[in-house]
């Protein structure tokens, strides 16, 4: 296997076992050079400036929506939102598309596996407009049957909420069915891509999502840059989120006139280093390849669960099938808890995640109070999971248990 890790620098200068990758994925020179670039040669208000400098600073903001069209296979760039993150991008469409839209008996459908980031918006949603909030519960290996997919879709969808894979198990959901399946009806979907925008390619056209988001760090660019697609349609009918600089047409004492798309929804100075690294990681993933990003990324899940299931009291949540988990494998040990492996883990500068993962109805769903985690990418290598499995076997015995 190629050593990508020479292109991160903070792997490549220690000992650290980086397997936290689903919570935030490290940065490349690349997206650090970019950021950086930006900063030493264009940093002035991106949209605002109109001498030579701030004329720079907006072409590169520019540029970068651009390539998150091309990466998300929009129809234009309008449709292309910059936000801090997920979180903020599923806000936005929960108060200004659901807030306008749902009313009393509407039903407001969510995937159990979804994140808190696309669960508690939807509560609020559903309390404030009086909508339904249901349910779509997965089997016990994370997938979601026909039947099941068939019941909770009814005439009364008006909003569904979908994770497109979930950060517990790793399952692909199959949010293009659910999205023909809602659509029958006239609902409306957001898809939730924060896990998968960094494993498999985005076309939100062939998706046919009414919405999707996703945050630039889990995809290698620097933290508080995300982005929300949404159709030009929808976004032209709804009200901003946000209210301030930079969003509006024209001002009075009273009232104001809102910007075009996307500006009316991007109040305040943009994050154009973050927009100039959003880029690059684009760039940097784009030339690696998705066929080599899942092959690899296979291989070594594969590699890890094998290992994994020869360790006694091991139990890892979710598909038999190592394609199935797009490098995450959350797992429990029989009397030790995921804090306590995470910790033991930790001496041998091994980092892995350990609680509930942002998703506690998925868990109670299936059965667990808590898991820890291990989340594979690309840039790990065969002895990242051969030091890893070997830690993990010791962790019963160094809590006294024996094997």
């Amino acid at each position: 296997m190629k050593d990508y890790k020479r292109d991160f620098p903070l792997l490549a200068q220690s000992e650290l076992v980086y397997l936290d990758s689903a919570a935030t994925a490290q940065r490349p020179l690349s997206v650090l050079a970019a950021e950086t670039e930006f900063y030493q040669k264009y940093n002035a208000n991106p949209l605002r400036g109109l001498y030579e400098l701030g004329l720079a600073a907006t072409e590169r903001y520019e540029e970068a929506r651009d390539c998150v069209r091309d990466f998300l296979h929009a129809a234009s760039s309008k449709e292309i939102i910059f936000t801090r993150n997920t979180t903020e991008s599923i806000n936005l469409v929960a108060y200004s598309y659901a807030l306008n839209h749902l009313k009393e008996g509407d039903e407001l459908l969510v995937t159990i596996d979804a994140h808190h980031s696309n669960l508690l918006p939807w509560q609020m949603a559903a309390r404030q407009t009086k909508a339904k909030l249901r349910y779509l519960d997965c089997e016990p290996d994370g997938s979601y049957t026909q039947e099941a997919m068939l019941a909770a879709v009814t005439p009364k969808t008006k909003f569904a909420a979908l994770t497109h894979i979930s950060n517990v198990t790793g399952q692909k959901n199959p949010v293009e069915q659910l999205i023909r399946l809602v659509h029958a009806q006239n609902g409306v979907v957001l898809v939730d891509a924060a896990q998968s925008a960094a494993h498999i390619p985005l076309n939100v056209q062939e998706m046919d999502a009414d919405f999707l988001a996703f945050s630039g760090h889990k995809i290698m660019a620097p933290m508080g840059i995300g982005v929300l697609y949404g159709k030009r349609a929808l976004l032209e009918q709804m009200p901003p989120f946000l209210r301030g600089g930079e969003m509006i047409d024209s001002v009075s004492r009273y009232d104001a006139v809102f910007a075009e798309l996307p500006y009316k929804f991007e109040a305040g100075t943009g994050n154009g280093g973050g927009a100039a690294g959003l880029k690059a990681a684009i760039s940097y993933l784009t030339d690696i390849g998705w066929e080599e990003i899942r092959s690899r990324e296979e291989a070594l899940t594969q590699m890890a669960m094998e290992q994994m299931q020869r360790i006694p009291h091991l139990h890892i949540q979710g598909s038999s099938d190592f394609k199935k988990h797009h490098g995450i494998l959350s797992f429990t040990l029989d009397e030790v808890h995921p804090h306590d492996i995470a910790s033991i883990l930790d001496a041998d500068h091994i980092a892995v995640r350990a609680g509930h993962h942002c998703a506690q109805p998925l868990l109670k769903h299936l059965g667990v109070f808590a898991t820890a985690r291990a989340s594979i990418a690309f840039y790990n290598t065969e002895e990242d999971i051969l030091r890893f499995t070997e830690s993990l076997r010791q962790v019963r015995r160094k809590m006294g248990y024996g094997e």
